[in-house]
């Protein structure tokens, strides 16, 4: 049974967690704030260290997700870990290359090809 306020579908592959985005717009304030919450306790809470965030669904991302996912990128580099996004539309990657996202974290095409990285 899954939580109506859930934003991530979290999916454990080997060692791997695996979070897809279940929303097309991540723009609201509130959703960010708790897009943010369920990443960090993969973290925090769960002790995951190796993630691969699924962004097929993902539209649309706001400045303020960007942050959220560098905060997410320091909080598991700094517990040794290793975090891959994957499946970024065009128009989200051309985001990720004007704010040169795409050379702080490790963009990859497909699903399958991220968790060929760990």
């Amino acid at each position: 049974m899954s939580n109506p306020d859930q934003r991530l579908d979290i999916e454990n592959i080997g060692s791997v967690t695996v979070a897809r985005f279940l929303d097309h717009k991540i723009l609201d304030e509130s959703n960010i704030e708790v897009v943010g919450q369920e990443l960090f306790a993969l973290v925090d809470s769960d002790e995951r260290t190796q993630i691969v965030l699924d962004f097929d669904l993902v539209e649309y991302l706001s400045s303020a997700a960007l942050g959220k996912l560098i905060t997410m990128h320091k909080k598991v580099a700094t517990a040794g870990g290793k975090m891959l996004l994957c499946n970024i539309q065009k128009d989200i990657l051309e985001v990720f290359q004007l704010t040169r996202l795409d050379k702080v974290l490790t963009l990859c095409t497909t699903l399958d090809d991220a968790l060929d990285k760990f």
